[in-house]
């Protein structure tokens, strides 16, 4: 396996480990609500960027935080969390999931 498939490798399985964390608003987890921006995997390190679904969300500390754990423990390296300005809108949710809702 290249270095490339592995990291891609590893990014897949991230964002599945973060599947468990669940938007206590919403009721979703934060992968198919999109809130997950990016993630830059290292061997020594992670970085996760994600966004809230408001600018405001009563529950940021406890989300952003709950995925930096998650992360580090699926990936077992130290991980930082960067909480990004991006707005989020129901077009970056998993494909169907806001049609589902009545969003779009």
């Amino acid at each position: 396996m290249t270095e490339q498939q592995d990291v891609q490798t590893r990014e897949e399985g991230l964002m599945q480990a973060l599947r468990q964390v669940i938007d206590p608003e919403i009721g979703m987890n934060i992968i198919e609500l999109g809130l997950v921006r990016g993630a830059d995997i290292h061997d020594d390190r992670a970085h996760v960027t994600m966004i809230m679904t408001t600018p405001f969300c009563p529950y940021a500390p406890q989300l952003l935080e709950q995925t930096r754990r998650t992360a580090q423990e699926f990936l077992d390296v130290p991980t930082t969390i960067e909480m990004g300005l991006e707005m989020w809108d129901p077009s970056m949710m998993e494909e169907g999931l806001a049609d589902d809702w009545g969003l779009l």
